[in-house]
């Protein structure tokens, strides 16, 4: 369903619940809701992002770019996106982005509350090796890893693509800090984990995409390949 009667807003969340487009209000292009972000005005009339797009009143949607979220900043676009006055922080990129690591911080918690995470570099390399197919759905490095482990644990995944079709199905997933990645899972110094199939992980991989895309995205709104993007 095209939702776009009024291309500046929607009609607040329940009303976009079957809304699969919208209108970025920065480039006036419709794209999928996937690939943008839900501003509102909070009570306090400061704009927020609202990720879930639960958030009560109308929404303005831009796309999930940080270069795109500063130029609306840079260009009014909010106070006349709203039609009325409203309080934008100059910080608004970088808050965005934020909240975004947040919610991918929350949604490896959840997969490793449901046991789809296994983390340390010995056990990571062991569940790659020995993977039944479709198991590992994705290889998580922390952004600020030592090359020589990133580098050993990918050529696992490349030699089992040699072997098992289903291997090359795994994903690369740098995103987070090794000290987001001990928040995520409760442990300290985690540098590699290995993510399993389910739900949960379903979750944390759709996440991570949108916080790739918000860093990457290019003028044009698209995020160009990247073996660190869970594409």
């Amino acid at each position: 369903m095209l939702a776009i009667a009024d291309p500046e807003l929607d009609h607040g969340p329940r009303a976009e619940k079957s809304a699969t487009m919208r209108m970025c209000a920065v480039r006036r292009e419709v794209r999928p809701i996937d690939e943008l972000i839900r501003f509102v005005v909070a009570p306090s009339g400061e704009v927020v992002a609202d990720l879930k797009r639960k958030l009560p009143g109308r929404g303005l949607w831009i796309s999930a770019s940080r270069r795109l979220v500063a130029e609306a900043v840079r260009r009014h676009q909010f106070s006349r996106g709203f039609k009325r006055d409203v309080q934008v922080a100059a910080t608004l990129p970088a808050d965005t982005e934020a909240l975004l690591e947040r919610f991918v911080i929350d949604a490896l918690a959840m997969a490793a509350k449901a046991g789809q995470v296994i983390s340390g570099f010995a056990k990571v390399e062991e569940a790659l090796a020995r993977q039944a197919p479709g198991l590992v759905r994705a290889l998580i490095h922390a952004t600020d890893g030592a090359a020589d482990g990133i580098r050993k644990l990918d050529a696992v995944v490349r030699q089992n693509g040699g072997n098992n079709d289903h291997s090359a199905e795994v994903r690369i997933v740098n995103v987070l800090t090794s000290a987001q990645l001990d928040l995520a899972l409760g442990r300290s110094n985690v540098i590699h984990a290995a993510l399993l199939a389910g739900p949960a992980s379903d979750t944390f991989l759709s996440r991570s995409q949108m916080l790739v895309r918000y860093r990457m995205a290019d003028e044009d709104g698209t995020v160009a390949t990247d073996k660190n993007s869970p594409n």
